[in-house]
């Protein structure tokens, strides 16, 4: 997967480096699943689903509500595991991996429905946060906060707590903190589903300037046809069957 570096999403934005931290060959998709099935009691919430993800593209995974789409994104986010077949990044069976705790925090962002910021902190604070454990210093981890909130246009908001701010603002506090580690890909749970559709509109601009400027590779459930026709791809799911 080739990302431009040191390249901003707007002319005059700061120049943030975003993408993946290791590379892996053209040839092999980033994220695959293989003949999963999840189980859950006598619910299958996935069957016999086999979805490979290009290095670089951006797929919208859609259906109504049970039919699997969160399921599939927890998967690829080593949150859940398939009760049968495999789930790779770079060609690496997760089951396989050690250090799932490194895979989730720095390969993957994921980008919650409802954000999952921590109320008690400001937005800049939930974005250093992701941070911890990191080589980053301290120093380092307030800067790169202070880049990505001028990237995604939130300054005035820094200071803010999630309570003060609107739903778009924090939907993009959450997709900033989800960068914050230059993941190779962006996992997105139905990342519009709460917003008007102004600030859903702002939602979808970022994903596709990160996409087309960074070549980041998306992954984005969503319910709604129009936001997923933004996407390179949309994979249909119905009653935990790809379609």
């Amino acid at each position: 997967m080739t990302h431009a570096t040191n390249a901003s999403i707007e002319q005059g934005e700061p120049q943030i480096a975003l993408g993946m931290n290791a590379e892996a060959p053209a040839s092999t998709p980033v994220l695959e699943a293989v003949n999963v099935d999840v189980v859950y009691g006598e619910f299958y919430a996935l069957v016999a689903a086999n979805l490979s993800v290009a290095p670089g593209e951006w797929v919208a995974v859609t259906g109504p509500s049970g039919s699997g789409k969160s399921t599939l994104l927890q998967l690829f986010a080593a949150v859940d595991q398939p009760t049968s077949g495999s789930v790779r990044f770079q060609g690496v069976d997760l089951a396989n991996r050690r250090h799932l705790d490194r895979y989730r925090r720095i390969e993957v962002g994921h980008v919650f429905q409802l954000h999952n910021l921590l109320p008690h902190l400001d937005a800049k604070r939930n974005i250093e946060i992701a941070m911890f454990g990191t080589h980053r210093g301290r120093q380092a981890r307030s800067d790169h906060a202070t880049e990505l909130l001028s990237l995604f246009e939130l300054t005035a908001q820094a200071g803010h707590k999630p309570p003060e701010m609107s739903g778009g603002e924090r939907q993009r506090v959450a997709i900033a903190r989800a960068l914050a580690n230059n993941p190779a890909v962006i996992l997105a749970d139905e990342p519009t589903g709460s917003l008007d559709p102004e600030g859903a509109a702002k939602i979808i601009t970022v994903f596709d300037r990160l996409h087309r400027t960074e070549g980041t590779t998306i992954v984005m459930v969503t319910h709604d046809s129009e936001i997923a026709s933004a996407a390179d791809r949309v994979i249909q799911l119905e009653g935990g069957r790809i379609t």
